[in-house]
C-alpha cells in the first residue's frame, strides 16, 4: 500500500560501483534516487536514507566520525572498508548498519546491495504493520489492552483511555490499580488473565470492574501473547463496556413489569386468542368482568369458541361475521353486543378485533368496553337538551331558536339593557340570514365580522353541528367606545337527523376573558421565569465541579508527592500541611453547597476566630499553585504591605471571597498570563482595628464595560464567555458580594477588554490580642493535645462504620484513652448497662445507624433506672451539620455535637471540657 522513496548518498564509491547499484531495480513501492560525493557532505548525508561510503583509500575513523555526526535518526549507514581498517571503525559500530569489505567483484556486490534493499523492505514493511495496527485498534470503540504475564499494561488503545480517563504514558506501565483507581488488583480478571495463559486458549467472560467513578461492566475477549520461542509472555484483551446496555435491559424489564400490571388492572378488557378460539393466549380481569366470569378458566370451562356463551343469542351471529371477516395482519373491525351476566343484567359491550402475527402465529387481539351508562345517557340526551336550553337562558344575553333547514326562528330570550339595542334586532319572527347579519354590521368589529358570518352561515352551522353537540365562537363589539369581549354558542336540539333545530345565544365574556388573559401573561411570565431560573440553576449545578475540584486537585497532587518522596519526613510534612489545608477548603465548599438556601436567605452568619493573613495567603496559595502551573499561569502573592498580620475574621468567608475572585481569573486567563495576589494595610483604621486591601487582578480576556455594571447581580456572565466556551454558573460574584457587604466591607470592580481585570476589596478587621496571635499560625502546625488528667479514660465509641472506627480507635488510643466501640444504638446501650456506672467515662454517639440510631440511643441512656448511668457525657460525633442538626442532638439529651471529618483539635477541646 505504501510507496517510498530511497535518497542514496554514495561517498567516496567507484564510478563502476556506483553505476551497478544505480542499475539496480528497485523492490516493489519503491523508488531510488543517487547522490555521489567525493569526500564526506553534511547537507547531503543528512538528507539521505541510505549512506553507502568506501573508506578505503581514506582515514577510516576521520571520515566515520564526519559521517555519522550528520547522519539523520532513520537514516542506514553502510562502510565499504579493508579489513585492517575495521579496529578504527569500532568506535562506530552503534551508528554503522553493515560492513562491506572492500575490493569485492561486481557478483559480490550486487548481492549485498539487493540484500540491502530486501533489509529497508523489510524495515518498511514493519512500519507498515505498525501503522496498520495503531490506525485498527484505536480507531474501534472497544478497549484493547496488551498486558506481560505479571499484570503491567504495555499497550493501550484509545478507547481505553477515554474510559479509564488517563493518557497513554499515565496507563503503559502501570497495573489495574493504578489505571481503575482501586485499592487493589480485581481478583476476577487476574484469574481470568490465568486460564487464558494455562490453557492458551481465548477466554470470553463479563467482569465488573471497580473504579474510581463505581462499577463498569465489560465483556472481555483475552488471548494469549506468545514468545519466539512458544513460550507465554502475556495476554491481549478487547473489552465492551456494556454497563449501560445492562442498565438498558433492565429498565426493559421494569418496563415489562409495569405493562403487566396495567394489562392486569386496566378497565379496558384485553383478550387475545387463537383464529378458531380453541386457545386462549392471555385476558385480564377486565375482560372476565364484563363478560360475566371470575376466571379465565370458568370461561374456558362454560364453552368459549370465540364467543362468549355469555354473549345474547340475537348478537352472537353479527359478532362472528365482523371477526371472521379479519383476512390480513393489521385488519380491525368495530362490533357492538350485549352480555347477560348470571344474575340477569345486561351489559353493552363496545368492542374491537384486530388480526396481529405473535412469532409466526396469526392471533385476534381485540378489546371489551363497557359503555351500558353511555347508553343510559343517550336515552335522558332529549332531557339534558331541554335543560341545556334554560341554562342558557339564564346566562345569555340573546336566546334564539333556528331550523337550519328553513332559516326560520324564533327569540327565547332578550336582555333588557336598551344601550345594546338587541331588541331591535332581534323581535318576532326571524330569519337567520337576515337578523345575524344585521346584528354583525351594527355592533361587531371590522376585523371580526367575516369570521363571525363564516361561522353563523346554516350550511356552516349544519356542517359543524354534525359532528359535535355545540360550538363556539367568540368576537369582539364596539360598546361605549370601548372593545367587549363576546362569545355566540350553537347547540343542536332534538332529532338532529330529522329536524336540523337548533339554539343560538349570544353573551358577554368579556370580564372572565381579560381575567385570562392576565392569568396567561401572568403564567408566560412566571414560565419564563421559571425556565430561567431551572436553566440558572442547572448551570450551577453542573459548573459546580470546578470549584470543588481546585482543592481536591491539590489533594491528589500533593497526596501522590507525599507518596513519592515517604523517606523525606519534612517534605510529607509539608505536603499533609498542604492536603490538609486543602481539605478544610474543601469541606467548605461543600458546606456552602448545602447551606445554599441560608445565603441566598441572609441566614448566614460569620464565625470570627483569631487568624494570621499570611498563614491565610499562604494557604490559598497552596491550593491554587496546582491549577495554575497546569494552565501554565504565573501567580503571585504577596502581603509585604502588611503590618498587623494578626486579626480576628472568619477565615473560611475570606478564603471562599478570594477563591471565587481567583477562579475567575484561571478560567480568563489564557496560557502565560500573570495573576496577582496583593494585600496590604491603608491608615485610618478605628480603635484596635485595621483596614485591609485585597487586589486579586489578572491579564485575562477582561470584561465590557456593560458587563461590568451587572457583574455582580445572580446569575449574570457575560456573553463572550459563554461564545468562548467557558463554563460558570453566575452566582459566585453575587455571592462574593453578599459575603463581602456582611463583613462591612467593599468590592470595586476594574476590567478592559483584552486587557485583563482587577478586583479590590476593602475589610476592617478586628485585631487579634496576644493569646489569639499566637493561635492564629497555620493550621498544619497546630496539634492539641487532651488534658493530662484526660489520659487513661475510657471511652465508648458508637460508629457503624469500620473505616470511621478505625480512624477515631487509633487517634484516641495514640493519645492515652482507651475505646471500646459498638456499631449500633442498641448495642451502645447494652454495653452501657453490662458495664455499670463507673467503666466509661464518655460516648462518642454516631447518629445515622442501623437498628437503633443515635438519638433514639441517647434518650435511652437517659432513661436508664441507674441514675450515674443515665448522666454519663454523650457528644455527637456525625455528619450531619446544620444548625438544626445540632439543636436536635441537644434536645435528645446529648452533651455536645461535632460534624464530620472529625477535626482533632475541636475532639479533644470538647473532651477537656466533658471529662475535666
Amino acid at each position: 500500500m505504501y510507496h517510498s522513496r530511497i535518497e542514496f548518498c554514495l561517498i567516496g564509491v567507484s564510478d563502476e560501483a556506483a553505476q551497478l547499484m544505480e542499475s539496480a531495480p528497485p523492490c516493489e513501492a519503491f523508488s531510488h534516487h543517487f547522490v555521489r560525493t567525493a569526500e564526506p557532505d553534511s547537507t547531503a548525508t543528512a538528507a539521505a536514507s541510505v549512506v553507502i561510503a568506501d573508506v578505503s583509500a581514506a582515514d577510516a575513523a576521520v571520515w566515520a566520525s564526519a559521517i555519522t555526526d550528520a547522519l539523520g535518526p532513520r537514516t542506514h549507514l553502510i562502510i565499504i572498508a579493508r579489513p585492517d581498517q575495521t579496529a578504527a571503525l569500532e568506535p562506530f559500530f552503534d551508528s554503522i548498519s553493515d560492513l562491506w569489505p572492500a575490493g569485492e567483484d561486481a557478483l559480490a556486490l550486487t548481492f549485498r546491495f539487493r540484500r540491502l534493499q530486501k533489509v529497508l523492505k523489510r524495515v518498511l514493511d514493519a512500519w507498515e504493520s505498525s501503522q496498520f495496527l495503531e490506525a485498527t485498534i484505536n480507531s474501534i470503540p472497544s478497549l484493547v489492552w496488551y498486558k506481560s504475564a505479571d499484570g503491567i499494561h504495555h499497550k493501550v488503545n484509545d478507547a481505553f483511555c477515554a474510559t479509564v480517563n488517563k493518557s497513554k504514558d499515565q496507563v503503559q506501565g502501570r497495573g489495574h490499580a493504578f489505571i481503575w483507581d482501586v485499592e487493589a488488583d480485581d481478583p476476577a480478571c487476574i484469574e481470568s488473565e490465568r486460564q487464558v495463559m494455562e490453557s492458551r486458549s481465548t477466554v470470553v467472560a463479563e467482569e465488573s470492574v471497580q473504579t474510581g467513578d463505581g462499577t463498569r461492566l465489560l465483556t472481555t475477549y483475552k488471548s494469549p501473547l506468545y514468545n519466539w520461542d512458544g513460550t507465554v509472555m502475556g495476554t491481549v484483551g478487547v473489552g465492551l463496556d456494556i454497563t449501560q446496555e445492562r442498565a438498558y435491559e433492565q429498565e426493559i424489564v421494569e418496563k415489562n413489569r409495569t405493562l403487566e400490571t396495567i394489562f392486569t388492572s386496566m378497565d379496558c378488557g384485553v383478550i387475545t386468542h387463537t383464529l378458531d378460539g380453541s386457545r386462549i393466549v392471555g385476558v385480564n380481569q377486565a375482560a372476565l368482568d364484563i363478560l360475566g366470569y371470575s376466571s379465565e378458566e370458568d370461561l374456558v370451562r362454560d364453552g368459549f369458541d370465540m364467543v362468549a356463551p355469555s354473549v345474547i343469542a340475537e348478537d352472537v351471529a353479527g359478532l362472528r361475521e365482523a371477526i371472521s371477516g379479519l383476512k390480513h395482519v393489521g385488519d380491525s373491525v368495530a362490533t357492538e353486543y350485549r352480555v347477560r351476566h348470571d344474575n340477569g343484567d345486561i351489559v353493552h359491550v363496545m368492542g374491537s378485533a384486530k388480526l396481529i402475527e405473535t412469532d409466526g402465529e396469526l392471533l385476534l387481539q381485540r378489546y371489551l368496553l363497557d359503555y351500558t351508562d353511555k347508553k343510559l345517557e343517550e336515552v335522558q340526551r332529549e332531557r339534558q337538551q331541554k335543560d341545556l336550553i334554560q341554562a342558557l337562558s339564564e346566562d345569555y344575553l340573546l336566546v334564539c331558536s333556528f331550523n337550519l333547514a328553513t332559516g326560520e326562528g324564533v327569540p327565547l330570550r332578550v336582555s333588557a339593557e336598551k344601550e345594546r339595542h338587541l331588541d331591535e334586532l332581534f323581535s318576532g319572527p326571524l330569519a337567520l340570514d337576515d337578523c345575524v347579519p344585521r346584528y354583525i354590521a351594527s355592533v361587531v368589529c371590522e376585523e371580526d365580522r367575516q369570521l363571525l358570518s363564516s361561522a353563523l352561515t346554516a350550511e356552516n352551522l349544519s356542517d359543524e353541528l354534525t359532528d359535535q353537540m355545540r360550538i363556539h365562537v367568540n368576537y369582539r363589539i364596539q360598546r361605549d367606545g370601548h372593545l367587549e369581549y363576546c362569545q355566540a354558542t350553537a347547540v343542536r336540539t332534538g332529532d338532529w337527523d330529522e329536524s336540523r333545530n337548533i339554539v343560538l345565544g349570544f353573551r358577554s365574556v368579556d370580564q372572565q376573558t381579560r381575567d385570562e388573559m392576565k392569568k396567561k401573561a401572568l403564567l408566560e411570565e412566571a414560565l419564563n421565569q421559571a425556565n430561567k431560573a431551572s436553566a440558572a440553576k442547572s448551570a450551577f449545578l453542573s459548573n459546580m465541579s470546578h470549584d470543588i475540584r481546585t482543592p481536591m486537585n491539590a489533594i491528589v497532587g500533593f497526596t501522590t508527592l507525599a507518596a513519592s518522596r515517604i523517606d523525606q519526613p519534612e517534605k510529607v510534612q509539608e505536603y499533609l500541611d498542604k492536603i490538609k489545608s486543602s481539605s478544610t477548603h474543601l469541606l467548605s465548599l461543600i458546606n456552602d453547597i448545602l447551606d445554599m438556601s441560608h445565603i441566598e436567605s441572609g441566614k448566614v452568619s460569620l464565625d470570627e476566630q483569631p487568624c494570621s493573613l499570611p498563614a491565610l495567603l499562604e494557604d490559598l496559595y497552596s491550593i491554587i499553585q496546582a491549577e495554575t502551573s497546569a494552565r501554565q499561569l504565573y501567580f503571585s502573592v504577596d502581603t509585604s504591605g502588611l503590618v498587623h498580620t494578626e486579626v480576628r475574621c472568619d477565615k473560611l468567608r475570606i478564603n471562599q471571597i478570594l477563591l471565587n475572585l481567583l477562579g475567575n481569573a484561571l478560567k480568563f486567563t489564557d496560557p502565560g498570563g500573570f495573576i496577582k495576589v496583593i494585600a496590604d494595610e491603608l491608615p485610618g483604621a478605628p480603635a484596635h482595628h485595621g483596614r485591609y486591601r485585597f487586589t486579586v487582578s489578572d491579564t485575562g480576556i477582561g470584561m465590557s464595560a456593560d458587563f461590568v455594571e451587572h457583574i455582580f447581580d445572580p446569575f449574570e456572565r457575560e456573553r463572550t464567555s459563554t461564545i468562548s466556551g467557558i463554563q460558570g454558573t453566575g452566582l459566585g460574584m453575587s455571592i462574593t458580594k453578599n459575603l463581602v457587604e456582611m463583613m462591612h466591607g467593599t468590592i470595586a470592580v476594574e476590567s478592559e477588554k483584552g486587557r485583563g481585570t482587577t478586583f479590590t476589596i476593602e475589610l476592617t478587621l478586628r485585631l487579634a490580642d496576644g493569646a489569639a496571635e499566637g493561635a492564629a499560625h497555620p493550621e498544619g502546625t497546630v496539634h492539641v493535645h487532651p488534658n493530662h488528667a484526660m489520659r487513661g479514660s475510657r471511652i465508648l465509641l458508637v460508629d457503624d462504620n469500620d473505616l470511621n472506627r478505625e480512624i477515631a480507635i487509633t487517634l484516641l488510643e495514640d493519645e492515652g484513652f482507651t475505646v471500646e466501640y459498638a456499631v449500633n444504638g442498641q448495642e451502645a446501650v447494652d454495653k452501657l448497662v453490662e458495664a455499670g456506672p463507673d467503666h466509661f467515662q464518655l460516648v462518642l454517639m454516631d447518629v445515622q445507624m442501623p437498628v437503633m440510631n443515635g438519638y433514639d440511643a441517647t434518650r435511652a441512656i437517659r432513661k436508664l433506672d441507674d441514675a450515674r448511668l443515665a448522666r454519663i457525657p454523650i457528644l455527637a460525633m456525625t455528619a450531619d451539620a446544620f444548625e438544626e442538626d445540632r439543636q436536635k442532638a441537644l434536645r435528645c439529651g446529648m452533651d455536645g455535637h461535632l460534624t464530620k471529618p472529625i477535626e482533632m483539635e475541636k475532639l479533644f477541646e470538647a473532651l477537656n471540657v466533658m471529662l475535666a
